[in-house]
C-alpha cells in the first residue's frame, strides 16, 4: 500500500468521524456502520504501519480486560443470554477501537481536533435551536411537537434531547465563553449571556437527570476555571429564576421538574427507578461472580427467582413486584456492569472509567484550556455514577460520550507532547 492510499485511508475515516454525530441522532444503523469502518481502517493502518504498542498504553490494558471479562462472562452457560448475548458482548469492543482510533491516529493533528470540535458544537446548537424552536412555536424543525408528557424534544420525535445536550454544552460553550470573559467588560457580559442561554435551554427541556448532570457540570467547571466562577453563580441563580417562571410559563416543565421531582424523591424506593434499582441489586447479589452476561438485568428480570423487592410497597409482597421493575437494562451504567459481569466486571469498569478520567486530566495544569475542561465535564456527567442513563451501549445516545472520550484523550496527549517538547528547549 503505498503512502498516498494510507493518507486517503486516514481521510476517509476522518469524513466518516465528522459524520458520526448526525448520525448519532438521525440513523442509528448509520452510527453502527461508521464505527464499524472507523474500527476497520484503523487495525488496517495499525497493521500497515506494524504499530501495536498503544495496546500497552494507558486505558486501553484496562479496558481490554474489562471487555474479555464480559465476553467470559457472557458465554453460554455462565450467561443466560445464550449465543446472542455473546455476540453482543464481542462486538462492545468496537466502542474501546472507535476511542483508541481517535486518540493514537485520527486526532493526532490539531485540524481534525478543531474540525471534530466545530462539528460537535454544531449539534449542541442543532439540538438547543430545535428544542428553543419547539418550545416558541410548538414545533421543531421535523415539525414535531413537543413530547406528550411535556417535554421538549429538540430534533427527536421522544423525549431525547436533555441527556446529550446537557454532555455537549460544556465543550461548545465553555471556549466561546472563556474567550468573551478575557475581551473586556462588554464582551464578558455576552460570554455570561451565552452560558445563561445554554443552561436556560436545559431547563425549559424539562428533564430532570440532565438538569442535575447540567448542575454538577457547572460546579466542576468553575472549580477547574477560575475566571468562570461569577458566571456559574449567575448561571445558577439565572436557572432557577428561570425554573421558577415555569410555573406560569410552561406549567408542563415546572411539573416535571419540581412537582413530580419531589414526589419520585419522596417516594424513590417505590419509584419506577427504585424498584428498578433494588432487582438489579437482587440480580447481582444472586450472582456475585460472573453476573449473568451481556444484557443481564433484561434476561434476569423476569425470572421469578428475583422477585424480591425491597421497597415499603413490595416487600411484604409475593412476586416482590413481579415483572413491573423489568426493563432493557437498569438504568444505570454501574448497576448494569454488575448484573452483566459480577463484582468483578463492576471493579474493572470503575477502574476503567478512572483510567479515562485521568488520562483527560493529564498536563491540564493550572490555567487549563476551556475545550480541554468542557470535554472533561461531559465524558464526566455521562460516567457519574449516581445518575439514571441510557444503557453503556446505546450508540444513539453514547456515541458522543466515546466521540468526547476521544478527542479529550488526543487534547490530552497533544498537550503532553508539546510539554514534553518545550522542557527539552530548555537550557
Amino acid at each position: 500500500m503505498p503512502f498516498s492510499s494510507e493518507r486517503a485511508l486516514a481521510r476517509a475515516a476522518l469524513a466518516i468521524l465528522l459524520l458520526l454525530p448526525l448520525l448519532f441522532m438521525h440513523a442509528r444503523a448509520g452510527a453502527e456502520i461508521g464505527i464499524a469502518l472507523l474500527d476497520l481502517a484503523f487495525l488496517g493502518h495499525c497493521a500497515r504501519q506494524r504499530d501495536w504498542g498503544w495496546l500497552r498504553r494507558g486505558w486501553v490494558p484496562i479496558g481490554a480486560i474489562w471487555w474479555l471479562w464480559l465476553v467470559i462472562c457472557s458465554l453460554p452457560g455462565l450467561g443466560i443470554g445464550g449465543w446472542h448475548s455473546f455476540a453482543q458482548a464481542l462486538a462492545a469492543v468496537r466502542f474501546l477501537l472507535l476511542v483508541a482510533a481517535l486518540e493514537q491516529w485520527l486526532l493526532v493533528e490539531p485540524a481534525p481536533r478543531r474540525w471534530l470540535q466545530g462539528v460537535l458544537s454544531a449539534a449542541a446548537l442543532y439540538i438547543a435551536a430545535n428544542a428553543l424552536l419547539q418550545f416558541v412555536a410548538g414545533r421543531n424543525l421535523w415539525g414535531w411537537p413537543r413530547y406528550a408528557d411535556g417535554s421538549l424534544s429538540g430534533p427527536f420525535q421522544k423525549p431525547r434531547a436533555g441527556a446529550p445536550l446537557s454532555r455537549l454544552l460544556f465543550p461548545a460553550i465553555l471556549p466561546p465563553v472563556m474567550r468573551l470573559l478575557g475581551e473586556g467588560r462588554g464582551r464578558a457580559i455576552a460570554g455570561g449571556a451565552l452560558a445563561v442561554a445554554g443552561v436556560g435551554t436545559i431547563v425549559l427541556i424539562g428533564q430532570r437527570m440532565p438538569l442535575m448532570l447540567t448542575l454538577l457540570g457547572l460546579l466542576v467547571s468553575g472549580l477547574l476555571l477560575r475566571r468562570l466562577r461569577p458566571v456559574v453563580l449567575v448561571c445558577l441563580v439565572a436557572g432557577t429564576a428561570l425554573l421558577g417562571a415555569t410555573a406560569v410559563i410552561s406549567p408542563p416543565t415546572w411539573y416535571r421538574l419540581v412537582t413530580k421531582f419531589s414526589y419520585q424523591m419522596q417516594t424513590f424506593p417505590d419509584s419506577e427507578y427504585g424498584l428498578i434499582a433494588a432487582r438489579a441489586v437482587v440480580i447481582a447479589s444472586q450472582h456475585p461472580l460472573f453476573g449473568q452476561g451481556f444484557d443481564g438485568f433484561r434476561n434476569a428480570c423476569p425470572d421469578p427467582r428475583t422477585w424480591k423487592g425491597w421497597s415499603a410497597a413490595t416487600q411484604n409482597a409475593a412476586d416482590g413486584g413481579g415483572t413491573a421493575p423489568c426493563n432493557i437494562h437498569p438504568h444505570n451504567h454501574y448497576l448494569q456492569m454488575v448484573t452483566d459481569a459480577g463484582l468483578p466486571g463492576l471493579a474493572l469498569f470503575c477502574a476503567l472509567v478512572t483510567a479515562w478520567l485521568i488520562g483527560m486530566l493529564r498536563r491540564l495544569g493550572p490555567d487549563p484550556a476551556p475545550l480541554r475542561v468542557g470535554l472533561f465535564v461531559g465524558v464526566l456527567l455521562e460516567l457519574w455514577p449516581i445518575a439514571s442513563t441510557s444503557s453503556f451501549y446505546a450508540t444513539e445516545l453514547m456515541g458522543f460520550m466515546y466521540v468526547m472520550l476521544g478527542l479529550g484523550l488526543a487534547e490530552a496527549r497533544a498537550a503532553g507532547k508539546a510539554s514534553e517538547k518545550r522542557q527539552g528547549l530548555r537550557p
